[in-house]
């Protein structure tokens, strides 16, 4: 098992690789923010043990970057040293697996893990996103309709995988945005012409529509009428 460590705490880090090395895990360690995130993108992790507090950038928005930008769902495990409900709360919302509060025993950070990958590659097979009759295939990502399948170009997939994983609410063109292209978007028209072939290829064959343009607001993906 691969666990990546994003930690500031060198000790506490320490004390990590050196329980879970005697287990025969490999650790990587990053000590900010930043560079958490990048190996966190660039390498394959098992696990990610992610500190809520950092510097450079925190818990909070790695994890939210992971999840809503950069697709991940790899299992992330957040510590903190604030046992607070709205804590907690945050961690959760943006895609945390899971929550343990400083100090906490190495044994019980080792079942939590256990626990989250058994879950996780019990799992794996059947990671389908579906919002009516739309299915997304995350790992093969195959996209069908109606059983009818549907061949995507590279950014309509990614529209599509970020707007399904989001259905629950409006999108605003701004964060589809940066959810496509990062903090250097093209120009202004771009994204309208890529939604609107999404909408050529998702919804114009079939008899209810589910890209809906919100006036003032933004874009949801849903069946609702």
């Amino acid at each position: 098992m691969k666990i990546l460590v994003i930690e500031d705490n060198a000790g506490l880090a320490q004390n990590l690789f050196e329980y879970f090395g005697r287990q025969g895990y490999t650790l990587d360690w990053a000590a900010d923010g930043v560079s958490g995130l990048h190996l966190a993108i660039t390498e394959k992790f098992d696990v990610i043990i992610l500190d809520l507090t950092l510097p450079g950038m925190d818990g909070i928005e790695i994890c939210r970057k992971l999840r809503e930008e950069a697709f991940q769902d790899v299992p992330i495990i957040m510590l903190t040293a604030r046992d607070t409900v709205d804590e907690r709360v945050r961690g959760l919302d943006v895609g945390a697996d899971d929550y343990l509060v400083k100090p906490f025993d190495l044994k019980e950070l080792n079942s939590r893990i256990q626990a989250l990958t058994r879950r996780a590659n019990s799992q794996w097979r059947s990671k389908t996103l579906v919002v009516g009759n739309l299915s997304l295939d995350t790992l093969t990502l195959e996209v069908t309709r109606e059983g009818r399948p549907l061949k995507l170009p590279p950014i309509q997939l990614k529209l599509l995988k970020f707007l399904m994983i989001n259905t629950q609410r409006v999108i605003a063109s701004s964060e589809l945005e940066h959810a496509i292209w990062g903090d250097d978007p093209p120009e202004t028209s771009a994204l309208r012409t890529h939604l609107h072939t999404l909408r050529q290829i998702i919804d114009k064959p079939f008899e209810q529509p589910l890209l809906k343009t919100i006036p003032g607001m933004g874009y949801r993906l849903t069946d609702e009428k």
